[in-house]
């Protein structure tokens, strides 16, 4: 079980659905709702995770990724396939649950996206694109599931959409070389490592500022304080040395999420 775990991203995957629960509870979504979608986001991302590894098996055996379970031969691509249509066809069935609005938006805007990104996307200089639709949609998908359903604020579409530009740069930081090396070129790795890791971290702190800033009334001074944090972790993910700048920029992204589901209530 594990491998298989492994295979679907579980760190993305189980992040992305975070978002999705806090921004439930910030909503103030009733309990049943609140499940449904976040239960229906974690199987989405399961799909696009091992989706994403099988596509990749052939470049991640010949990089000779050992973090790769398909790759390293510990578990089968036949097996992953199986899961995958168990997980895809829960999916369906969960995000219309959550009402046909919010479960349209998260079927096209989260999880199609998510593949068309493993499909395409991933080898072009449109790498981000995805991720600022997939990101965008998530405040989206769990105010449609409300009652009654509702469009979120501008401004927190923009934020979530940011941050989720800004997790592609960091994401893909991590693979540039094995990435490279067979022939993956996304934006981050056409830009490289310095300029990434720039853009990655004026990302977030332009989603923090977008989210203390963009409601409607004046910040409270916890929001300021956030925002001070987030501006103290940036100059350190810029500055700093070894695994220290990345380690930064995710703290940030943590922020981030925290920020968003305050405010969002």
């Amino acid at each position: 079980m594990l491998p298989l775990l492994r295979a679907a991203h579980l760190g993305p995957s189980v992040a992305v659905t975070t978002i999705v629960a806090l921004l439930a509870l910030a909503m103030d979504l009733p309990a049943y709702q609140g499940v449904v979608v976040t239960v229906a986001v974690f199987t989405g991302q399961l799909t696009i995770g091992w989706g994403n590894d099988l596509l990749d098996l052939d470049r991640d055996r010949a990089v000779g990724r050992p973090d790769k379970p398909l790759a390293s031969g510990d578990l089968a691509p036949s097996v992953v396939r199986r899961w995958l249509i168990v997980a895809a066809a829960a999916c369906v069935v969960l995000s219309l649950l959550a009402g046909w609005r919010s479960g349209v938006t998260h079927l096209v805007l989260l999880v199609a996206f998510g593949h068309l990104y493993n499909v395409y996307f991933k080898a072009t200089p449109w790498s981000w694109l995805p991720y600022a639709v997939a990101f965008g949609s998530l405040p989206a998908v769990v105010s449609l599931a409300n009652s009654p359903p509702q469009w979120p604020p501008t401004w927190m579409v923009g934020a979530a959409a940011t941050l989720g530009v800004a997790a592609h740069f960091l994401n893909t930081l991590l693979d540039l070389e094995d990435d490279a090396a067979t022939g993956v070129r996304g934006l981050p790795h056409r830009l490289g490592a310095m300029r990434s890791r720039l853009i990655a971290t004026a990302l977030l702190v332009l989603a923090s500022a977008v989210t203390v800033l963009g409601p409607a009334g004046a910040p409270a001074t916890w929001a300021w304080a956030a925002l001070a944090v987030v501006v103290a972790l940036a100059a350190l993910a810029l500055f700093g040395s070894g695994r220290s700048p990345f380690y930064a920029a995710i703290t940030i992204a943590l922020v981030n999420v925290g920020l968003l589901a305050a405010v969002a209530g």
